[in-house]
């Protein structure tokens, strides 16, 4: 029998991409930030409830509660800030997407650097073919038409990708041993700190509506809580450069899930890509 734990990284890997099936279904009914803080808000008193339950501790000291604001900062905040910013400004998501792309690249190098982590050559190469079917895949989405490619929106994307990449790292060296319950409650608060105040350039004009409902829903109790808590464990109980390539497999299952939910077409080139992508994160997360 298939054991949870072997499980995890196939479940983390689906539950991930649906965030962005939902964010899809939310987005004509409400502006990127107050979607960030209002699911920020909503997700904090279910992880109390659920920390006050379940958690072994809580942080005790001033600086362990400082490491887990700074990580939700750096892994909610600016990542999902930063990429939902770029693409309220006409960035094509395609391209947000190939950007969005470098992170386990980036993460393991910042592994490397930052973790005194080893990667070996086969590592590398597996990452190099990821990256090649990441392309193939996302290679029809890609568009430069519109208005939205700028220096800002370029750049902003980035520093969203290097904020996951140092979060994903600043995790796996100071909330090591924090309860995973614990540091999520105070990884959404620094969250906020980063989405709360750019509301203000924001409307907060809501309108609800049935899918905007099911999709705050989903990204609260599946993303917010069912996915992160995964990641954490994830990061946990393994290299910080083996997580990160199964980022290479999201955009794969978001292309599978909207070819299903929206009618997006799937070519044989993009299957192609799907194909090199997982044989590549199946070779790394098998390497020794």
């Amino acid at each position: 029998m298939i054991s949870l734990a072997r499980l995890s990284p196939a479940i983390f890997v689906l539950l991930w991409s649906t965030g962005f099936v939902g964010s899809k279904l939310g987005a004509p009914y409400i502006d990127p930030m107050v979607f960030l803080t209002v699911r920020f808000v909503i997700v904090l008193p279910v992880l109390i409830l659920l920390a006050m339950l379940l958690a072994k501790s809580w942080p005790k000291t001033p600086v362990a509660i400082l490491h887990c604001v700074v990580t939700g900062m750096l892994v909610h905040g600016i990542y999902l800030g930063g990429v939902f910013w770029a693409i309220k400004q006409g960035m094509p998501a395609g391209l947000s997407s190939i950007i969005v792309g470098l992170q386990p690249v980036l993460t393991a190098l910042m592994a490397v650097a930052l973790l005194n982590e080893t990667i070996s050559v086969k590592h590398w190469l597996s990452m190099a073919i990821g990256a090649t079917g990441l392309a193939l895949v996302l290679g029809p989405k890609f568009d430069l038409g519109g208005s939205g490619i700028t220096p800002a929106t370029i750049g902003v994307v980035f520093i969203a990708v290097a904020a996951i990449s140092l979060g994903t790292v600043y995790q796996k060296r100071f909330v090591q041993q924090t309860d995973l319950l614990a540091a999520t409650v105070w990884q959404y608060v620094g969250a906020l700190i980063v989405t709360a105040p750019l509301t203000l350039t924001e409307s907060w004009r809501i309108m609800w509506s049935g899918e905007l409902i099911f999709a705050m829903a989903w990204l609260v109790l599946v993303l917010s809580v069912g996915a992160i808590l995964l990641l954490m464990v994830l990061i946990r109980d393994g290299a910080v450069s083996k997580v990160a390539s199964l980022f290479y497999l999201v955009p794969v299952a978001t292309a599978v899930e909207s070819y299903f939910l929206f009618g997006e077409t799937l070519t044989l080139i993009q299957i192609a890509g799907m194909a090199l992508v997982i044989g590549a994160v199946l070779t790394i997360r098998t390497a020794r």
